[in-house]
C-alpha cells in the first residue's frame, strides 16, 4: 500500500483566520450543528474538544476523529481511528486580508490500489464540497 494524497480546491472565507481557527480547533462546536447530521446514518456520537467518536450505520466499530496537532490560526490536523487504513486530514488556513482567509483541506491515506480507483473521485469531490462549506460557514456568529 502506498500513501495517497488528496487536496481540495482552495476556497476563500470572508473573515479572519483567527475566527475560523477558533471554531475548527474545538470539536465541541459540532454540538451546535448536531441536528444537521443525518440521524439515520449515525447511531451514536460522543463529542469532546479534541475528538469525536461516532458509530456509523453498517460499521462494527466506532470511528474516532481526533485532533492530533494545532498550529495557532494556521492548521488543524486530524487523525482517523477505527477505519481499516491509516489516514490524516489537515485544514489549512492562510489569511490574505482580514476579510479573506483561504482554506485548503488535505487527506493523506494508505488506500489499497483497488479502492483508490473506486473512491478516489468521490473522495476528491467530498473534499472540494467540504472546503466550499467551510468557506461559507458563518464563523463570526460563533463568538
Amino acid at each position: 500500500m502506498s500513501e495517497t494524497k488528496y487536496e481540495s480546491k482552495i476556497t476563500s472565507a470572508p473573515c479572519p483566520a483567527e475566527q475560523i481557527y477558533r471554531v475548527l480547533s474545538d470539536l465541541q462546536n459540532i454540538e451546535r450543528v448536531r441536528d444537521m447530521i443525518p440521524q439515520d446514518k449515525i447511531q451514536e456520537m460522543e463529542i469532546s474538544s479534541d475528538a469525536i467518536r461516532i458509530k456509523v450505520d453498517g460499521l462494527a466499530q466506532k470511528i474516532t476523529i481526533a485532533i492530533v496537532d494545532r498550529i495557532l490560526n494556521d492548521t488543524v490536523k486530524f487523525g482517523l481511528e477505527g477505519i481499516p487504513m491509516n489516514a490524516n486530514l489537515w485544514i489549512q488556513l492562510k489569511e490574505i486580508a482580514p476579510t479573506d482567509t483561504r482554506i485548503k483541506l488535505t487527506i493523506k491515506a494508505d488506500i489499497p490500489m483497488m479502492f483508490r480507483m473506486m473512491i478516489g473521485n468521490k473522495l476528491q469531490q467530498g473534499l472540494d464540497q467540504a472546503a466550499e462549506m467551510l468557506a461559507q460557514f458563518p464563523y463570526a456568529q460563533w463568538q
